[in-house]
């Protein structure tokens, strides 16, 4: 052999080493086909596109294992907010019938209702914060949308990996309260703190209410707060309705910042279910959800019964997914927000950093923390599901699939605080975060 030729093939040894190590890559990382397909749903606009709004009519199908199981007459429209800057859409559907008019449906076996959501993760590269936290809370007894991956085509167009999810509504389904109803106005309600569509300063009193407490605990009006009718809907509610539930509000919050708030008979007690803003707390602190109590945080409230917190709602930018107010770090408290961000228009009431100078709240909390960690919130429990969702959106070739039809795997999607090089990369950091997280909420809610 001419010696000279050696370093040429060394080269082109490594070369071709380089590129099978690729491919091995692509195969572990994305998902190789190995198991069945996820169920598709196909939707059919008949040429007519999808905007915000208003809805239109489509077909909706759903395709399992290439046989039809499921036909739907649905409306149509893009959903979210900030979302709506992405590639890849969500969308908010209505089962509808011939008429075009709303129509419970049970839908993919979730129980009957008209709303529907398919929410289509992207800036999540997991594609999966959402669906765990919310089988957390429904596994710790406290109701969030149930979920389900599916593959979306919109006229024969391949739209990559989606979750279909229900909407938050008053159902026995779903958020069980009562109807309305002017005899009894002392419930149900759905309330939601969260932004107010154009909020320039004034306040549109017919589709919200504004705290009279500032995030500081201050006697003021605070425009930034405000409790958006979501049960009865703005358009329904009547005067003598929102005077109840504005001045159901008005006194837990007073009650709650008066120096008799830890009085069991003078105090918020009287007014709160405290176990469920425990329940709330412990989710939205152990995802670090940097929305968390300030923006898409519902309530509700029964005939004869206290306020309750939830259902949780919107964590595809929690466990670690946001470059903005230290959101990324495992550690600190996302009920502080204000303290890390004070400017931001979206602030944090002033409920959280009331509850926990109360003994009372304190205690329960430790002892719940500490409950769910030897069981449903243990560290390997919740790994588990992470790995069972990771196996379920790799086996079935889905994550491979999305992420060449959008090629975001090592792009900045806002608002990545990290990016990784693969998929597997991606759930690697997801589970190496929350343990981490897990680890610095055991130290501090012990120190609370």
């Amino acid at each position: 052999m001419r010696y000279w030729l050696l370093p040429l093939l060394i080269i082109l040894l490594l070369l071709s080493c380089s590129k099978s190590d690729s491919k091995l890559e692509k195969n572990q990382t994305l998902g190789g086909f190995q198991g069945t397909p996820l169920p598709l749903i196909k939707i059919n606009t008949r040429g007519k596109e999808i905007k915000d709004e208003p809805k239109i009519s489509a077909s909706l199908k759903i395709e399992a294992n290439k046989e039809v199981i499921e036909e739907h007459l649905i409306g149509i429209e893009i959903r979210g907010s900030s979302s709506q800057m992405f590639e890849k859409k969500s969308y908010g559907f209505e089962t509808w019938n011939e008429n075009n008019e709303d129509l419970n449906t049970e839908l993919a076996g979730f129980p009957k209702e008209e709303d529907w959501i398919l929410y289509g993760p992207y800036s999540d590269k997991t594609l999966m914060r959402n669906v765990l936290i919310y089988q957390l809370s429904n596994n710790m007894g406290r109701y969030a949308s149930r979920t389900d991956f599916y593959e979306l085509e919109i006229n024969d167009v391949f739209m990559g990996t989606y979750v279909l999810m229900e909407k938050i509504k008053r159902d026995k389904n779903r958020v069980d309260i009562s109807k309305n109803k002017e005899e009894n106005i002392s419930g149900g309600y759905i309330l939601k703190i969260d932004k107010t569509t154009g909020d320039g300063g004034e306040l549109n009193e017919d589709i919200a209410f504004r705290s009279q407490y500032s995030p500081r605990g201050e006697f003021e009006s605070y425009k930034n707060i405000s409790f958006l009718y979501e049960y009865p809907k703005s358009n329904n509610i009547t005067d003598s309705q929102k005077k109840y539930i504005q001045n159901y509000i008005n006194n837990f919050e007073t009650a709650l910042f008066s120096d008799e708030f830890t009085s069991v008979e003078n105090g918020y007690q009287k007014f709160i279910d405290i176990n469920t803003f425990i329940d709330f707390f412990i989710l939205n602190e152990l995802s670090k959800n940097p929305d968390g109590y300030r923006i898409s945080t519902y309530m509700h409230k029964d005939k004869g019964e206290k306020l309750k917190m939830g259902p949780i709602w919107d964590f595809n930018i929690a466990f670690g997914n946001v470059d903005y107010c230290d959101g990324a770090s495992a550690f600190g408290w996302a009920y502080q927000f204000n303290n890390v961000c004070p400017n931001d228009s979206m602030q944090v009431p002033f409920w959280w950093n009331r509850f926990l100078d109360d003994p009372r709240f304190v205690i329960a909390l430790k002892t719940r923390w500490n409950e769910l960690r030897n069981d449903i919130l243990a560290t390997q429990t919740i790994l588990s599901q992470v790995e069972i969702l990771e196996e379920k959106l790799n086996s079935s070739n889905a994550s491979y699939k999305n992420f060449s039809q959008w090629l975001i795997l090592r792009k900045y999607i806002w608002p990545n605080s990290f990016i990784g090089g693969s998929y597997s990369i991606e759930i690697n950091y997801f589970k190496d975060w929350i343990l981490n997280r897990m680890d610095w909420l055991d130290t501090n809610i012990r120190l609370l």
